[in-house]
């Protein structure tokens, strides 16, 4: 769902590292890239915390410090989102960005509150919410979230809604 941010990325000259389970996901991302140097995958369920601790600690020391985390998480990998926060921090001298992507039924307030981030991590909340045309409520696109979540890196946006949350009850249901 974030492809288009990873390209845009990229296409800003970030060098990306990009975390997916899909072998044929990750790989049509690269097709789609301009310069394939400038991703490095990390094939990992990231509910496998030892897996992706030291897959994610093989592409720092390859790479480099992370300067620009954009994470969307299931909730059922609950503490993998602690992980990447510890091994960036650790691996990082200075001041670096975690943009959080929750999904509409989410407390953004509730979430703040429970996570764990180092100080030398500065947290940004992404919500991604729906659209209401013409009467009749849908999910946002791969696009929208994606331009979504480019606009908050774009202007440093601490908590930005992609969409709309209210009302509640008119969200699709489907």
């Amino acid at each position: 769902m974030l492809s288009n941010t990873s390209l845009w990325l990229m296409s800003k000259g970030y060098q990306v590292s990009v975390i997916g389970r899909n072998v044929n996901r990750m790989e049509g991302l690269i097709s789609r890239s301009i310069d394939r140097s400038l991703i490095i995958p990390i094939l990992v369920d990231y509910s496998d915390v030892a897996l992706l601790k030291r897959n994610l600690r093989q592409a720092i020391e390859r790479n480099g410090p992370i300067e620009l985390v954009i994470a969307w998480i299931h909730s059922y990998a609950e503490n993998a989102l602690e992980i990447i926060s510890k091994e960036v921090s650790h691996w990082n001298e200075g001041t670096w960005s975690l943009f959080h992507v929750l999904g509409s039924s989410r407390n953004l307030s509730e979430i703040k509150s429970e996570i764990n981030v180092f100080d030398s991590c500065r947290y940004h909340q992404v919500q991604v919410g729906f659209v209401i045309e013409n009467g009749h409520s849908r999910w946002l696109t791969n696009e929208e979230i994606s331009q979504g979540v480019i606009d908050s890196v774009q202007n440093d946006k601490l908590t930005n809604i992609i969409g709309t949350l209210e009302p509640w009850e008119k969200r699709p249901l489907a």
